[in-house]
């Protein structure tokens, strides 16, 4: 019941969002957010550490800017085709990645998601160091203009809310159930005579496809996709997001990438308004050192609460909640 209660509230929320806030920064956390959950899924619930996310989130992007743009598709055919390419990059390169294990999977998809990076680099299509700017919106069913901002608003929250519900379902599965098995003991999966390479290469095209919906849907909302959505930096950036929130747990990667994104578009406007309020020019520069500023969050988080925020409270608060009363 207090689950329940707890979604009612968010979608509350969610659903009251864009008339106290900005639609278009919302939609960007809501986009990264379902970008945190799918690598969630594989690191949290599967054990497989990747470092090649970028390629598939940033790489649907290239695609369905590509389609709406250029080959004037209709938006959702342009979202399905992003998600496509995120399932067929994450089938070649969880197929390649799989059969090795630990560090030297993670070293494999960031070599092979550096390959998707040069070649946006280098393909005409993609612009190069430009990007591809321009992507229109179009219309919903031909029919609804996605050029309002509140109307994109709820297509992207429905976006979000349908990849969320599928990352539950698939938890609570017995294929979910599964993966966990892998996670915690994958010698004992083997041994009850689970096809332990399938269910991964399954658990890495599920996570990959719903990271390149998220991709797809951000270069729909923005309009334009770049470099830095392919580039390395992306991949550390999503498991910063999952570390901070709370890694194996279903609302932490949606709060560590609120809190992250949060602090790269608002942490200058805070600086300022500590600046004029306290007359110490210093905090004018805080926009300056987003960087400086999410390493120590992630330094504290390593130190006070190694689990991520979600997971030490819910070992904390469950904890004192499970014992017995007098």
């Amino acid at each position: 019941m207090n689950k329940k209660v707890g979604y009612a509230i968010a979608l509350a929320l969610a659903l009251a969002a864009p008339f106290y806030g900005y639609p278009v920064f919302l939609m960007k956390l809501l986009c990264f957010a379902l970008f945190a959950c799918a690598f969630n899924l594989l690191i949290g619930y599967t054990g497989l550490l990747s470092f090649g996310h970028a390629a598939f989130f940033g790489g649907a992007g290239y695609v369905t800017g590509y389609a709406l743009r250029t080959w004037g598709w209709p938006t959702e055919l342009g979202l399905l085709a992003g998600v496509a390419t995120g399932a067929f990059l994450g089938l070649v390169m969880g197929g390649l990645a799989i059969r090795r294990q630990g560090i030297y999977f993670t070293m494999i998809t960031l070599a092979l998601a550096q390959m998707v990076y040069f070649l946006a680099l280098r393909l005409p299509f993609t612009g190069g160091e430009d990007g591809l700017q321009g992507v229109p919106r179009g219309t919903l069913l031909g029919t609804i203009d996605l050029g309002n901002d509140t109307v994109l608003y709820y297509l992207v929250l429905a976006i979000f809310i349908a990849g969320f519900a599928l990352i539950v379902r698939t938890i609570h599965s017995p294929f979910g159930q599964v993966l966990k098995a892998i996670k915690e003991n994958e010698p004992r999966a083997i041994s009850l005579g689970y096809d332990v390479n399938k269910y991964k290469l399954m658990a890495i095209v599920l996570s990959a496809s719903l990271a390149a919906l998220a991709g797809a849907t951000k270069t729909l909302v923005l309009g334009f996709e770049t470099l830095t959505d392919v580039y390395w930096g992306m991949s550390g950036l999503v498991v910063l997001m999952t570390l901070v929130g709370g890694m194996g747990t279903l609302a932490g990667p949606i709060i560590g990438a609120v809190l992250i994104i949060a602090l790269e578009n608002k942490l200058g406007d805070v600086g300022l308004f500590l600046a004029s309020h306290t007359g110490v020019e210093w905090f004018g520069t805080l926009g300056e050192s987003v960087g400086i500023v999410t390493g120590i969050i992630f330094v504290i988080c390593v130190l006070m609460f190694r689990r991520g925020i979600v997971g030490e409270a819910i070992a904390r608060f469950g904890n004192r909640a499970a014992k017995p009363t007098a």
